[in-house]
């Protein structure tokens, strides 16, 4: 087959190394926003007068009906043709005749690709901030039930102080409040458009630029032609936001894999998001939850992919930037697929309450309770928690807890503590009595709530 491109050359290169150019095994997923982008630049072409309205018309209807088999899934494409560009050029071709071949009038392949991949990634961003907002807000709901659920706090993976479930929930919702944040304050540099700066230079042709940014929705265009063609920051930034979302995904997947083990037995996983063994008949495996912190991986390396590969490249385009959209493609369907099956297992997971509730009795979770009653009393807050901290090792060495503590002995410790002590070292009296700006006292975590609620209602 006769390259668009072949006048230059006299030979015809080899099956095998057309194939290893060739990116329509992957770039295929930008058709639609390809034919949505020609759309707009022929229109563009017409309303400057550099086509005829005949021209027009006939560009124009020939991709309407190359989008209409789209949908239809009956757009067969081909490795001869490399790209999902020449793909779609040969297609129209076949559609209109030597007429499309106009289309590519005042326009590059690489202006073309780069305007795909802008129109691309402000559909995933948008999808990806409606599933982050439902799963924030079934935090938000998972929050609610367990605001005066105790469960352990932990620093080290060790028991710190007895805290509320729902601001253990909430500490999340902040988490991914700022991914939210992050990818909406992305749209700013994704929502331009390149089209119309050509190859590199930009073009003699009588263009309007700003014409065919309004046709494509977008919110401006690129101020200089070569960093138009060669900018990939949007989609760096775009993945880099994305790392960020699946650490965070990640990490709370590490605490159900945790909290759903016969040690911990604080939460269950439905079976559908739970998988058995094929050799052990009473196992319930947190698949899912391994998964995305399995997946996590494969973002950061789609990241770090692109780093290495634009840290080198001259202006203005390369061949390299064949390699900067699998990782984008691949990123933006498993942060989908991550918080689709992420919301599934928080609205659905079973909590534990007495479980979690008794793992906050039989420990010293209430030593800082105890510290800071001496302290409150007018003892040094050193000298206070030296005294807990010898108790605690007194118990440890004869067996039992801070609460089964003869109250003798503790007068014997110190004349300030009174017979209240044994309700301060309540897991209930601990987790109440931090009611400090954002703590996991109850009615600070129901304040936290209240603003979460708000926040999610501006964003509707």
């Amino acid at each position: 087959m006769e390259k668009l491109w072949g006048g230059r050359f006299q030979g015809k290169s080899e099956e095998w190394i057309d194939e290893f150019g060739a990116s329509i095994s992957f770039d295929q997923k930008l058709a639609k926003q390809d034919i949505l982008g020609s759309l707009a630049h022929v229109k563009m072409l017409g309303h400057t007068g550099i086509l005829t309205v005949e021209e027009t018309a006939a560009i124009t209807e020939g991709l309407q009906t190359l989008q209409a088999k789209l949908q239809e899934g009956n757009l067969q494409f081909s490795i001869e043709n490399e790209d999902i560009h020449l793909n779609i050029e040969t297609l129209l071709h076949q559609e209109i005749g030597a007429v499309a071949g106009k289309l590519h009038t005042a326009r590059s392949r690489n202006d073309q690709v780069a305007t795909d991949m802008h129109l691309f990634l402000k559909d995933v961003v948008q999808e990806i901030l409606e599933k982050l907002h439902h799963l924030r807000q079934t935090f938000v709901e998972k929050a609610e039930e367990h605001v005066e659920t105790i469960a352990p706090g932990y620093t080290h993976l060790q028991h710190a102080q007895p805290i509320s479930f729902g601001h253990h929930l909430l500490a999340y919702y902040q988490m991914f409040t700022r991914d939210y944040a992050r990818l909406t304050e992305s749209l700013k540099r994704i929502d331009l458009s390149p089209l119309g700066s050509a190859a590199l230079a930009g073009t003699t042709f009588p263009i309007d630029r700003e014409f065919a940014a309004k046709e494509l929705d977008f919110s401006g265009v690129y101020a200089n032609s070569l960093d138009a063609v060669s900018d990939r920051d949007f989609i760096l930034e775009f993945l880099s936001n994305c790392s960020l979302l699946m650490m965070h995904l990640s990490r709370f997947c590490e605490e159900l894999i945790l909290w759903c083990s016969y040690e911990f037995q604080y939460i269950e996983l439905t079976d559908t998001f739970s998988t058995g063994s094929s050799i052990m008949p009473q196992k319930k495996n947190p698949d899912m939850a391994e998964l995305i912190r399995g997946k996590t991986g494969r973002v950061y390396g789609n990241l770090f992919g692109l780093l290495t590969l634009m840290k080198g490249l001259p202006l203005a385009y390369n061949k390299d930037f064949q390699e900067d959209k699998e990782g984008m493609f691949d990123t933006s369907e498993t942060v989908l697929a991550c918080l689709t099956i992420m919301d599934g297992m928080v609205a659905t997971m079973k909590v534990n309450k007495s479980r979690m509730y008794a793992a906050t009795q039989k420990d010293f979770s209430n030593a800082t309770e105890l510290a800071d009653y001496l302290a409150a009393k007018g003892l040094p807050f050193r000298q206070a928690h030296e005294i807990v901290g010898k108790l605690v090792l007194r118990c440890t060495q004869k067996g039992g807890y801070l609460q089964d503590i003869p109250f003798e002995e503790y007068q014997a410790i110190s004349p300030l503590i009174e017979e209240d002590i044994y309700v301060t070292l309540q897991p209930e009296t601990a987790v109440k009595r931090r009611h400090s700006l954002g703590g996991t006292g109850f009615d600070q975590v129901r304040l936290q709530l209240d603003h979460a609620h708000k926040e999610l209602l501006t964003e509707n």
